[in-house]
């Protein structure tokens, strides 16, 4: 079984060089990854569109729920077009478990769980984010990071994975007139984060599903904004609270007895 508190030190470092200088294209606001440093993120596809996701257990994804009808999973993938065999695991999904209490009017719980038709490897560039047995709420100002395959400044998909760090916004600013204005309204389950007054950082069309890691603890899952980069819409991430936690951990074990 890999170290997780390893694992999380080595997240936690990887948050600080994982940005490389130079070119390369952007989520929003981001730079390309280092091939493999983010060993958990998977590529989860339907027949129609793709969303992001997280290894959390050999063979188990954590996705957004909106991200309906997922058949496939591919881990270790750092381009999507190249074949790159020695390091990509591809899996069926085998059973999907939105959470029973998602409501897409008010994207409320807005979380799912792919389990996999097999466990996968662990390999260097495959290998699963444990989640924590509690989760804190990022106070306002925190920088968390993000990543994803989803469109960036030129309105296309990237074929590489990219990231950036991205602001903590207070639920009470987000609920705020000049942002969300209650709608929908910015619950405790929910984190808002984005760009700051000096750059433009989110997420976009593509990238739902995917981590949202602060000080290498996955703290959230991408779930949805109006628009992408803008100061006063920011991203919204579906929370990790207590109560989320257990449900991910109950659905994984009672799956297990079936």
């Amino acid at each position: 079984m890999f170290c997780q508190s390893y694992f999380s030190v080595f997240v936690s470092c990887m948050l600080l060089v994982i940005i490389q200088p130079g070119g390369g294209s952007e989520i929003i606001g981001g730079k390309e990854v280092e091939p493999h440093s983010l060993p958990f993120m998977a590529y989860v596809e339907s027949k129609k569109y793709f969303c992001g996701g997280t290894l959390i257990h050999p063979q188990w994804v954590l996705t957004a729920a909106h991200c309906k009808d997922m058949s496939k999973v591919t881990l270790g993938a750092h381009s999507i077009k190249k074949k790159e065999k020695a390091s990509k695991q591809v899996q069926k999904v085998d059973k999907r478990f939105p959470h029973p209490d998602y409501y897409q009017g008010s994207r409320e719980n807005d979380l799912m769980l792919l389990k996999l038709k097999k466990p996968v490897k662990q390999t260097k560039t495959v290998q699963w984010l444990q989640l924590a047995r509690v989760v804190k709420d990022p106070p306002a100002g925190s920088k968390c990071l993000v990543a994803g395959w989803g469109k960036t400044e030129n309105k296309k998909t990237s074929d590489v994975l990219l990231s950036v760090n991205v602001t903590v916004v207070s639920r009470q600013t987000c609920n705020s007139r000049d942002y969300y204005n209650h709608n929908p309204v910015i619950t405790s389950d929910m984190i808002c984060a984005g760009s700051n007054s000096e750059k433009q950082a989110d997420t976009c069309q593509g990238d739902s599903g995917g981590p949202f890691v602060c000080d290498g603890v996955l703290v959230g899952v991408t779930s949805f904004g109006r628009g992408c980069g803008s100061i006063k819409k920011p991203g919204v991430y579906s929370f990790l609270s207590e109560k989320r936690l257990k449900w991910i951990k109950k659905t994984m074990q009672s799956s297990e007895m079936l």
